[in-house]
């Protein structure tokens, strides 16, 4: 039995490209950088990143392209695959990329406005409230549950 599965955690090194083939089918494709640290014989921290090249298609690719963004953390799970072309000099070249067949975004940030259209969306559901100010990257936004002084009764429990 053989098996072609990879798993790969990184943060994109640019916004991902979508582009469609001639048959109108959506493929997107960007970078993910990973590193790995440990110490050397001396005792000094080394460091090594390894770019990796991604390629999702259909409906995820264009998921991958609305909201994936450079520098976000995206978890990758697909196949490893080799493609060879002939260069513009006639040489003969091949990359191994990822085929993506799941992608499970990273946390968003919530600085940069993210924060305040949440706050509005949270209002909207169920009497929770959250603080008008959008939160600092960083910080953790203050949640408050609607009712009597934020008093919660059991009658307002799903279970």
């Amino acid at each position: 039995m053989n098996l072609n599965k990879v798993f790969i955690l990184g943060r994109l090194t640019a916004d991902p490209v979508v582009r469609a083939t001639p048959t109108g089918q959506s493929v997107a494709s960007f970078a993910l950088a990973t590193n790995r640290v440990w110490n050397d014989k001396a005792g000094q921290k080394q460091e090594q990143v390894e770019f990796h090249n991604i390629v999702v298609w259909g409906k995820q690719a264009e998921v991958a392209s609305k909201f994936l963004k450079k520098g976000g953390l995206a978890l990758i799970e697909g196949r490893l695959q080799t493609r060879k072309w002939e260069g513009k000099d006639g040489q003969q070249r091949n990359t191994t990329e990822i085929v993506a067949d799941r992608i499970q975004l990273g946390p968003r940030p919530m600085g940069g406005g993210g924060g305040a259209s949440f706050a509005k969306a949270s209002a909207d559901k169920g009497g929770e409230t959250m603080n008008q100010e959008a939160p600092k990257a960083g910080e953790i936004p203050t949640i408050e549950v609607g009712g009597d002084e934020g008093e919660i009764k059991a009658s307002d429990l799903n279970f």
